[in-house]
């Protein structure tokens, strides 16, 4: 019988496709962060550009590029309306 195809998609991956696309950033503490990824690392340190910033829901203001500590990062997800 044939295995049934799937596509996993590794967190690098989805990294590496979202390169100056808008994603989405939950940190711990209750933040998070919208904005263009400029870049990251191994460790899942982030950098983005135009990043707004939230703090339990509300809007605290937006930055020109802030950097995430990997080790804060719960997930990152690429925005609704960027195909990848």
């Amino acid at each position: 019988m044939p295995k049934p195809q799937t596509s996993a998609v590794k967190p690098m991956d989805v990294l590496r496709n979202s390169i100056d696309r808008n994603v989405l950033v939950d940190v711990k503490g209750n933040r998070g962060y919208s904005g263009i990824l400029e870049g990251y690392d191994v460790y899942m340190n982030l950098v983005i550009k135009n990043a707004g910033e939230t703090i339990g829901g509300e809007t605290k203001g937006v930055y020109d590029r802030i950097l995430v500590r990997g080790d804060n990062v719960i997930f990152v997800s690429p925005s609704k309306g960027d195909n990848q």
